[in-house]
């Protein structure tokens, strides 16, 4: 199969936007603790007032420059379907729309500040300051989005660094509390109360949900992914997976239109990975995807060493999962087969354009007996 290597490691982008994202979420949970210090003309003999004010600003602006980096890393890594759009409004994306739409909530907020910071003479000190005190909910509205969104919520690290911001943020909001003399006592006391309650609310949503497994199905991702994420070395098919029946799936051959996209990577001993993920029209449609490992070629082509190949018809819940069987030229071929049993024989013609990394062609599927 000839393949043209992406420039660059596919991989980059994928550890860019998901460290940039960590990042974020710590920059701006230190700025909001600075900015609630700020608040409550917290001073030292070694750390006057200015420099916290400063330090607030500053790491806000960081935090933007790493969120704007995650969201366009985010969008280059192309391994999820999130577009520009989604970062920007709301519960569009097909992708964990939710928390992701949690993400477009919080950038917009950042990006709000920014907007009236700047035009603080114009728009005047009442109306900065209440677009000021709203940003302020991009914290907990960013930290949601960070463990419902992100591959890492059930990792250690990640659970600590959650957990941390979460302290952080409660302790400043309970030094406020207890340092604002000039409040009333309800409202100190209501601060204080949310300090306590933060914590926990927090905790028992991240336990009921993104800790639990199965978090990604219930999180909104698309069947294709889930079903991408069965397919391992040689594509076989995953162990546990309840049958279902292709409802809708013809009983002889079929063929679909197929658009795509083309990733590829290099590896430290020396083998390629090719990804090609598409989308199919007419015949059964649904979602495709092709994983290919091999020696390059000098000619330009790839030795294949391993496979993985998953197929959901459209309208279906059934995960076809297999591995190529041959390749000529931009021809592949592959054998699949789904929990049930059922089989298919796919044979794939593909054109690819490895510099806009786009691949467009036809799948034929031919069923091949199996199932009960």
């Amino acid at each position: 199969m000839t393949v043209v290597a992406a420039a660059g490691n596919a991989k980059v982008f994928w550890y860019l936007t998901r460290g940039m994202g960590v990042g974020a979420l710590v920059l701006l949970t230190t700025s909001v603790a600075l900015g609630v210090l700020t608040s409550v003309r917290w001073r030292s003999h070694r750390w006057p007032r200015f420099v916290t004010a400063g330090l607030h600003r500053n790491l806000t602006l960081l935090a933007i420059v790493f969120v704007a980096v995650h969201v366009l890393t985010t969008v280059a890594d192309g391994y999820t379907p999130i577009g520009l759009k989604d970062a920007v409004i709301p519960f569009v994306s097909p992708y964990r729309p939710i928390w992701l739409g949690l993400g477009a909530i919080a950038f917009d907020l950042l990006v709000a500040l920014v907007a009236t910071s700047l035009l603080r003479d114009r728009i005047g000190y009442r109306a900065w300051r209440y677009v000021h005190w709203l940003a302020y909910a991009s914290w907990p509205v960013a930290l949601v989005h960070a463990l419902g969104t992100g591959t890492d919520a059930r990792l250690g690290w990640m659970r600590s660094i959650g957990g941390a911001c979460v302290a952080v943020v409660a302790l400043a909001v309970l030094a406020r509390a207890v340092l604002t003399v000039e409040a009333s006592r309800a409202v100190r006391a209501g601060a204080a109360l949310a300090a306590l309650i933060m914590p926990l609310a927090i905790f028992v949503w991240y336990e009921s949900g993104p800790a639990k497994h199965g978090w990604a199905r219930r999180a909104g991702t698309p069947v294709s992914l889930l079903a991408s994420a069965r397919t391992a070395g040689a594509g076989r098919v995953a162990s546990g997976a309840a049958p279902s029946v292709p409802i809708g799936l013809p009983h002889s051959t079929f063929s679909s239109s197929l658009t795509g996209t083309l990733l590829q990577g290099s590896r430290s001993d020396g083998l390629v990975d090719i990804v090609i993920r598409g989308l199919l029209h007419g015949g059964a449609g649904g979602s495709v995807r092709l994983d290919l490992r091999g020696q390059p070629n000098d000619g330009g082509g790839v030795s294949m060493t391993a496979s993985g190949v998953s197929y959901v018809p459209a309208g279906t819940r059934t995960v076809y999962v297999g591995s190529v069987t041959g390749l000529a030229g931009q021809r592949v071929f592959a054998n699949v087969v789904a929990p049930g049993g059922e089989r298919l024989q796919l044979s794939f013609d593909l054109t690819i354009d490895t510099q806009r990394r786009m691949v467009t062609g036809t799948m034929t599927g031919t069923p091949s007996g199996g199932g009960e």
